[in-house]
């Protein structure tokens, strides 16, 4: 006889956390909490229960997945008054999606230990429109026990689930890897087209053949697009410029703990605290080749 599927919290609904609430919906009762109310608000039109605190959202929850921006935002989700642990039934399991490094997550893990919560380290990759149709990659660090209890969640999110190791801070490790290339490709992408704009060539027809050679990458394919209508009004929000901010952190500080030297991703981490720096924080990150490239005044009038 198969076993019931888990109730789900999910906690922070936000560009990713929404769109994966949304797909498990389909197949999971999904409470949800966000402290935007136009977020709840969305959230509720797509079949979501969603309450006003962590707390409420897991009130009958077995299994409380965490989608917030960073460690300061988990901590305060789960540890807090109203927060998860104030309702989360007696041994259930957490489920940390954000990226926040190794040490973060260990951390974690022992305070939600201390406290009879285990931790199922599982940062995801992908962006909004494949966290809606559960096609992330998802990277996970947790026992062998702990993750069979929420197998269900994963795989209904993931259509690449690697397990690294049986520790909470594994996914992260693996998680900074990938950012630190993610990180490096759009930087790298975004010299490439102010380049060509420099060059007096359309980035348009630079995208179009580059992409599909050797000089190609998922990150100039994807991003090189929104680079362009960064130039023509602003690209839409699907990654945002501070994110990469934080996650570049990481991954230098990573680096500098583990005594190896990360020349490229240094430079990349302070183009994005350029651009940053330049009022562009909340702003998609393709928006950082305006700083290698500024818009014209014949763009700011077209």
């Amino acid at each position: 006889m198969s076993q019931p599927l888990p109730h789900v919290a999910v906690i922070g609904l936000g560009a990713m956390g929404l769109p994966m609430a949304t797909h498990l919906a389909r197949t999971f009762a999904v409470n949800g909490f966000d402290p935007y109310g136009p977020r709840r608000d969305l959230a509720t039109e797509a079949g979501i229960r969603a309450e006003a605190t962590p707390g409420a959202a897991c009130t009958g929850a077995d299994v409380a997945l965490l989608a917030v921006r960073d460690q300061a935002q988990a901590e305060t989700a789960l540890f807090a008054a109203d927060g998860v642990l104030s309702t989360l039934r007696a041994e259930a399991p957490v489920i940390l999606t954000s990226t926040v490094g190794p040490e973060a997550a260990r951390d974690l893990a022992a305070r939600l230990a201390a406290a009879g919560h285990p931790l199922v380290d599982a940062p995801i990759s992908g962006g909004p429109v494949r966290a809606g149709q559960g096609d992330l990659l998802i990277v996970v660090g947790a026992a062998p026990e702990t993750l069979a209890t929420v197998a269900p969640v994963l795989d209904a999110l993931a259509s690449t689930l690697t397990v690294v190791g049986p520790r909470p801070g594994d996914g992260q490790a693996l998680k900074t890897i990938n950012q630190l290339l993610a990180g490096v490709h759009i930087a790298a992408a975004a010299e490439a087209i102010a380049l060509a704009r420099g060059l007096g060539l359309d980035p348009e027809v630079v995208i179009g053949a580059l992409s599909q050679g050797a000089a190609g990458s998922f990150m100039f394919a994807d991003r090189g697009p929104r680079m362009v209508q960064a130039y023509a009004g602003g690209a839409e929000v699907k990654s945002r410029v501070d994110i990469f901010v934080k996650d570049m952190g990481i991954v230098t500080s990573v680096g500098r703990e583990s005594h190896v030297p990360l020349p490229l991703a240094a430079a990349a981490q302070q183009l994005y605290l350029i651009a940053e720096a330049a009022g562009l924080g909340a702003q998609d990150d393709s928006s950082v080749v305006t700083v290698l490239s500024p818009v014209t005044r014949d763009e700011q009038g077209s």
